[in-house]
């Protein structure tokens, strides 16, 4: 009892000095959730509280639960990580409408579901924030780090193309239903209407949830701390992918030599995350603690802020309706999960 109320004390105070609406937290020690809980408000007017099976967006944590789903398919010998993708399309990519931007540029041809993963494409986040709105390239295919939404809808339309797989739906039976996640899908649901969170910008003001109506690889994904929380776990104790295959998943493959992670193109480069090197691997980002290896991922909008880190098998999970909560993640983490030496500068969060 003391111990939670210790914990509740922390959360409570950390999230009235940032205004966060609403907060979820999840432990999870040796592999299974420890401890779970809600704090604050999924909706600040009307005030409803936040629970542990309210929907809230995913966002990006949407990439390390397609990674999964990418993996599983590399266990069943469906798909290789380092075959370029051509291998897997009827025709070459530039003769679909969606990718005829890159026709006079041959390194199409380099692309793998690895660098698709990575966040090596050489894209842009998203093509939407080019001055013409086309899909170029910037770097070489693999080559550096630049994170990029645009290839992980490359990697769906590949498994969807090729393989003639619907990813919404094999997300569903293999993940989803496989842990329970009752509160959880690629696409919005109408029986989430009666418990999700609305998201609140740093202003404070309302950021409507977005209700997804088609699957997407780069963050389509509702879910709730409950269920989230268990797939996390899996993960961690490595439940539904070989041994091989987790260790492949969690593999630096590119090292980070970008000062932050955002702008994603930015040309500047430092040795500052070298110590505990800092990098990428299939859908999670990945250092080096004196605990053993971390591996990450971030979900953000304008109304969301979502944070998982493992060690090992141990893992903190914070998931919020509020952008100001990525002003709190460090000092939760530090004091709720552990001293690790986050990258908390190179994810844009403020240290307390």
């Amino acid at each position: 009892m003391e111990t939670l109320q210790f914990m509740d004390a922390i959360v409570n105070e950390a999230m009235n000095t940032r205004e966060v609406p609403g907060l979820g937290i999840a432990l999870i020690r040796d592999g299974r959730v420890s401890f779970l809980k809600s704090y604050g408000l999924r909706s600040v007017e009307p005030r409803r509280p936040l629970d542990n099976n309210t929907v809230m967006y995913g966002a990006s944590l949407t990439k390390a639960t397609f990674a999964w789903f990418v993996m599983q398919l590399v266990d069943e010998k469906k798909l290789a990580l380092d075959q370029p993708i051509a291998a897997y399309l009827p025709k070459p990519l530039p003769e679909y409408p969606r990718y005829r931007d890159l026709a006079n540029d041959a390194r199409w041809k380099k692309l793998t579901f690895r660098i698709l993963l990575n966040h090596t494409t050489g894209f842009a986040n998203f093509r939407g924030l080019e001055p013409d709105k086309k899909l170029r390239f910037h770097r070489d295919p693999g080559t550096r780090y630049g994170y990029s939404g645009e290839g992980l809808m490359l990697a769906q339309f590949v498994i969807e193309e090729g393989l003639k797989l619907d990813v919404g739906r094999e997300m569903q039976q293999r993940i989803f239903d496989r842990f329970g996640m009752t509160r959880t899908s690629m696409t919005w649901r109408d029986d989430f209407q009666d418990n999700f969170a609305e998201g609140y910008t740093m202003e404070g003001s309302k950021y409507p949830h977005r209700r997804w109506d088609k699957a997407g690889a780069a963050g389509s994904l509702d879910t709730s701390l409950y269920d989230w929380s268990r797939f996390l776990a899996a993960v961690a104790r490595g439940e539904g992918l070989t041994r091989q295959s987790k260790a492949e998943m969690l593999r630096r493959t590119i090292t980070i030599d970008s000062e932050r992670q955002f702008p994603t193109l930015a040309e500047a480069r430092t040795d500052r995350w070298k110590p505990i090197g800092l990098g990428y691997a299939v859908g999670w980002g990945v250092f080096d603690t004196p605990y053993g290896q971390a591996w990450f991922k971030e979900g953000h909008d304008e109304g969301t802020a979502n944070y998982a880190l493992c060690v090992t098998d141990d893992c903190i999970l914070l998931l919020s309706n509020s952008v100001r909560a990525e002003a709190i993640f460090v000092v939760l983490v530090q004091q709720l999960f552990g001293d690790v030496p986050i990258p908390a500068e190179w994810e844009g969060y403020v240290a307390e």
